[in-house]
């Protein structure tokens, strides 16, 4: 099968999204209908989370069936019921005797204060983005819960830059790695072939203009949600790994990252198919979350008041 450079490069992962155009919000749910053994790595000092404590590898189950990324803030987690809705009518979950219980962790974004602040994903947006969930490349850009997403905020909304979702794979004879990720970072994004900023703040970066103010405002409208999935064997203790080890890809390509105002999130999904190296699934873990996230930026149409990267033709790439 020629591979799409997406995350749905691995067998069994589906991606759907749903999003409000006009309202500038929207939801993104990653499926595995056979399940996958998960982890999850939360860094950000503001994060918005469902299901990961039972992520932790001390507690019981192993497998989830779909991880949601959404807007909304803390409103947009009800969009992983209509994921579990739609799953439980498909008849894919956790047999616990009485019924199939879908386990659907989710992260959030902020993205209230660029779009219609009244109008968040919920179960019918999640239900939405389920039921359009397919093996084909998803889009990227303004869709899904990348729609309302910008980066360079430090300053406030008058400086920043549109945002989107994106997503990436490379094949490691015949180990895939893929990402997807929604990137809505009080930070910039970063070129990292020439250390200059691709999308984010002017003038020399927020970085830079943080070094010359004492302290920075109190910007609580960020966070970078993402999931990195592989088809390797990886133990629920490996894939937590594989999650802290993507979050190196972050930190790469955004500055600041990290930071007391973004909720950074990355889930990790291994679908069990062929025996791999923990450390090599993670370092390629690190390499296709950073190419996603700059995939995230160039994609982006403006919106919202917003100047975006976007433009017709192709994109400057590396090759998988």
């Amino acid at each position: 099968m020629k591979r799409a450079n997406a995350i749905t490069d691995v067998r069994g992962i589906e991606v759907g999204h749903a999003q409000d155009e006009s309202a500038l919000t929207g939801c993104t749910v990653v499926i595995c209908r056979k399940g996958a053994v998960a982890g999850v790595d939360v860094r950000g000092g503001a994060p918005g989370t469902r299901e990961t404590n039972l992520l932790d590898p001390v507690n019981l189950v192993e497998n989830v069936h779909a991880v949601v990324l959404a807007g909304g803030s803390a409103f947009g987690l009800d969009a992983a019921s209509g994921v579990m809705q739609y799953l439980e009518e498909q008849n894919i979950g956790l047999s616990t005797g009485a019924a199939k219980v879908p386990i659907v962790p989710a992260a959030i974004l902020y993205d209230l204060n660029l779009g219609r602040a009244d109008v968040r994903p919920d179960a019918a947006m999640g239900y939405r983005a389920a039921t359009s969930a397919s093996s084909t490349a998803p889009a990227e850009g303004n869709a899904g819960a990348g729609m309302g997403a910008s980066v360079g905020k430090m300053r406030g909304m008058k400086y920043a830059m549109k945002s989107g979702v994106g997503t990436w794979s490379i094949d490691l004879h015949g180990i895939v790695v893929g990402a997807l990720v929604a990137v809505n970072a009080v930070g910039d994004v970063i070129d990292p072939g020439n250390g200059k900023v691709l999308a984010g703040l002017p003038s020399g970066g927020t970085l830079a203009w943080m070094k010359k103010n004492k302290a920075p405002p109190a910007v609580k409208s960020n966070t970078v949600i993402g999931v990195v999935a592989t088809n390797a064997r990886l133990t629920k203790a490996q894939a937590t790994k594989v999650a802290q080890m993507a979050q190196d890809g972050l930190a790469r390509v955004i500055r600041p990252a990290h930071t007391m105002f973004d909720g950074d999130t990355i889930f990790a999904l291994a679908t069990g198919e062929k025996k791999a190296d923990v450390s090599m699934v993670g370092a390629f873990a690190a390499e296709v979350m950073a190419e996603a996230i700059l995939r995230a930026v160039e994609m982006a149409a403006p919106a919202g008041g917003l100047k975006g990267l976007f433009r017709q033709g192709p994109l400057k790439t590396k090759s998988g």
